[in-house]
């Protein structure tokens, strides 16, 4: 249980961590942070967007259309935006195509980065007591 804690906080981190990089990075893309909670608001409204919208994405391309299974995430992580961006109350905006091609590819390869380099960080010591 602690460790399925552990794992939704890292993701929620990649998530906050690929969103700032954008924010930073990118012009266009904005995060609203005068209102802190449109924030949260904003990474946790992708953060479940992007693991529930990669799976399903996953299955229907396997299904139809074989050739696109590379870029799931990529695509996943543009419809989470673009739902992201379309509930008012959430902290985050993106003006102009180039903010939303350049956008997503920050957000995707930060998100991925951390989910993959994250890990080991946190869940080490309990892989550890595990083994001994």
């Amino acid at each position: 249980m602690l460790t399925l804690l552990i794992r939704a906080l890292i993701f929620l981190v990649s998530a906050f961590l690929g969103l700032v990089a954008s924010d930073l990075l990118v012009p266009g893309f904005t995060l609203h942070w005068n209102d802190w909670w449109g924030i949260v608001l904003a990474v946790v409204i992708f953060a479940v967007l992007q693991s529930i919208l990669a799976p399903w994405l996953l299955k229907i391309t396997r299904r139809h259309a074989n050739a696109l299974i590379g870029g799931i995430g990529l695509l996943s992580t543009f419809v989470a935006l673009l739902i992201a961006v379309l509930i008012p109350a959430a902290g985050i905006g993106i003006d102009g195509p180039v903010a939303w091609i350049i956008g997503t590819l920050v957000v995707w390869l930060i998100t991925a980065l951390a989910s993959w380099l994250l890990p080991p960080l946190f869940l080490k010591k309990k892989v550890d007591e595990r083994r001994g």
